[in-house]
Order: C-alpha cells, then sequence, then structure tokens
C-alpha cells in the first residue's frame, strides 16, 4: 500500500535524523553501524568514540524510541475514542482523558505514593485517564447514542477541573513538585530513559494489539448500535473495553512525557480522509503516522531554538488547533453539521 510505503520511509528517515542532529552531530552510518555491532556484528562504520556511542544509547535512541512509542499509541487511542464515539472530533486532549491522567501521575509525585513500586507514577495516570474516560462516557452517552455537545462540554469540565487540581498541587508542593508538574502540562520527551521506554512499549503495544484486534467490531459499530447487536457485537462490552484501552494507550504515555495533545485528532482524521473508514487499516496506519508525528515534531522541539529544547506539546498544539479549527469549519458546510 503506497500510504503505509511513504509513512514507513518518512518514518525511517525521521528516526535517523532525529538521532543524527544535535549539539554533538552524529553521522549516520555511524548510528546503522552502532546498531548493527549492538545486535552482535562488528563492523567499520560503527564509531569508535565513547561520547558517541554515549549519546547514542543513553540519551538520543531513548528519546528516539519514546517519541515514536508515544505517537502511535495516542494515535491509536484516538482512532478508538472516534470509533466508539462515532465522532471525529473526539481525541483524548480535547475530551479530557489527558489531563486526567497528567492529574493522577502529579498527585502520586507530588504527594510522595510509592504504592506499586516504580510503577507508581503510570499506575495513577492510568487511573485518572480511565475516570476521565469513565466520566466522559457516561455523561455524552444518551438513548443509545452518543451527544456530540455534551461530549465536548464534559471535555471542557474535565479539563478544567484537571487543571485547577495540578494548580491546586502545585500551590501544595514543593519547589521539585512544583517543577515536574510543570512539565507534565507542557509535555516533553528530554530526560526519556530505556526503563521508561520498556513500560511504555509492554502496557502500549499490547494495548495497540487488542485495539486492532478489535477493527472489525469498530466497522459494524458505525453501522449504529442497534445494527452491530444485531450481528453480534456485544455493543456496551465493547466501549467499556475501548474506554480502558483508551485509558491505557494515553495514561502510559502522558506518565513519562507529559500532556501531548491533539496527535490522537490530527492523525486518525488525517488517514480516514485518506484510507476510508476501515478501521484495521485506520489504527494501523494512524499508530505510524503518529509515530511520524511525533518524532518530527520532537526534532523540531530540540533544533528549532539552538542550545533549548521547546516544549513538544506546545508545538503539536500549534499544528493541532489551527487543524481542529478546520475540521470544525469544513463540517459546518455540510447539511445538518455534526447532527
Amino acid at each position: 500500500m503506497p500510504v503505509i510505503a511513504v509513512t514507513s520511509v518518512l518514518l525511517v528517515v525521521g528516526a535517523v535524523l532525529a538521532a543524527s542532529l544535535g549539539q554533538l552531530p552524529i553521522g549516520p552510518g555511524e548510528i546503522v553501524g552502532s546498531i548493527v555491532r549492538a545486535v552482535g556484528i562488528d563492523n567499520d562504520a560503527a564509531p569508535d568514540d565513547r561520547l558517541i556511542e554515549q549519546t547514542l544509547w543513553q540519551i538520543r535512541f531513548p528519546r528516539v524510541a519514546m517519541s515514536l512509542l508515544v505517537g502511535a499509541t495516542l494515535a491509536v487511542a484516538g482512532g478508538v475514542m472516534q470509533a466508539i464515539f462515532g465522532n471525529p472530533l473526539a481525541e483524548p486532549g480535547v475530551v479530557g482523558v489527558s489531563s486526567g491522567a497528567a492529574l493522577g501521575a502529579s498527585a502520586a509525585i507530588a504527594f510522595g505514593l510509592s504504592g506499586f513500586g516504580g510503577w507508581t507514577v503510570a499506575t495513577f495516570a492510568f487511573l485518572g485517564g480511565l475516570v476521565a474516560t469513565l466520566i466522559v462516557y457516561g455523561t455524552a452517552r444518551a438513548q443509545g447514542r452518543t451527544e456530540m455537545v455534551t461530549l465536548l462540554l464534559t471535555g471542557i469540565a474535565i479539563n478544567a477541573f484537571a487543571g485547577a487540581g495540578l494548580a491546586l498541587i502545585m500551590f501544595l508542593g514543593d519547589t521539585q513538585s512544583r517543577e515536574q508538574i510543570m512539565f507534565w502540562q507542557l509535555g516533553s520527551i528530554n530526560g526519556s530513559r530505556w526503563n521508561e521506554v520498556f513500560v511504555v512499549a509492554l502496557v502500549g503495544l499490547v494495548a495497540a494489539a487488542i485495539a486492532i484486534r478489535l477493527a472489525p467490531q469498530y466497522d459494524l459499530l458505525a453501522l449504529g448500535d442497534r445494527t452491530a447487536a444485531h450481528l453480534g457485537v456485544g455493543v456496551e462490552r465493547l466501549r467499556i473495553l475501548s474506554v480502558v484501552l483508551v485509558a491505557l494507550l494515553t495514561g502510559v504515555g502522558v506518565a513519562f512525557v507529559g500532556i501531548i495533545a491533539f496527535v490522537g485528532l490530527v492523525v486518525p482524521h488525517l488517514v480516514r480522509m485518506i484510507l476510508g473508514p476501515s478501521h484495521r487499516r485506520l489504527l494501523l496506519v494512524s499508530a505510524l503516522g503518529g509515530a511520524t508525528l511525533l518524532v518530527y515534531a520532537d526534532l523540531l522541539a530540540r533544533t528549532l531554538v539552538a542550545a533549548s529544547d521547546l516544549p513538544i506539546g506546545m508545538l503539536t498544539s500549534l499544528v493541532g488547533g489551527p487543524f481542529f479549527y478546520w475540521l470544525i469549519r469544513r463540517n459546518r458546510r455540510k447539511a445538518g453539521g455534526w447532527a
């Protein structure tokens, strides 16, 4: 499929550029050579400089891997939300899921919670995202359908509440907690470590695989709840499982990189416009597209301003905000609007 091929090439090029560019330039040949040597094959292209090796394996490779994983999970989460709500405006950031996850993670940090060991922050991020998603789902559903206005208003309310909660935690916390909370609000992949990448990969890839496996049921759900039920889909069970998947996909990323908005809105909608509504292709290509978008966004965050690391959530919002506006304007031209 040409779209998959083009996206895959862009992803590989973006990953190589992200590993190459920075205050210490590293050639693509050295990058490939270092990876080949890491799998046990000696080669002449591998760098001899220990500083280059440490820069690649301790700083740049974890950061690239994290950007790829978080971009993929957020895009899949957006695709799943749009499937279960039946609305292209549904997205973890817009309806408050990301804010809920950030509030849970920030509470765990500020109050020194450690009940789940090294998984505590990720667990509380998941719980915060799950509660937010359940509130949105329970409030927006009425008489067997999702009310668009209620969905957006509930998202606004959750974002406002989570913002107030974050402000309260900042007021009550110490200086270190305040700095970390600012990190959640702005979003940044800087400082990613391999143990964090492992957690995101384990949780995110499993959840994404389950979502893709459910794709045929999402296709039937698009025909309407009653038709889907007649065709053997457990509609409410599917929605509840999908809510948990969205919370996992969003929460595990937010737990380590903070709030990165609009990836789940922009990518699935563009893929749907290009490939159509089939959810198996939609979710697979959205994962590739989300990974590609975020690796380039992180590259820009590191290189746009010399010796500075811009918040990546700010960059995605600069792209996603105008796209969100265009999406609304485009739909208003259609008869009936979102109704």
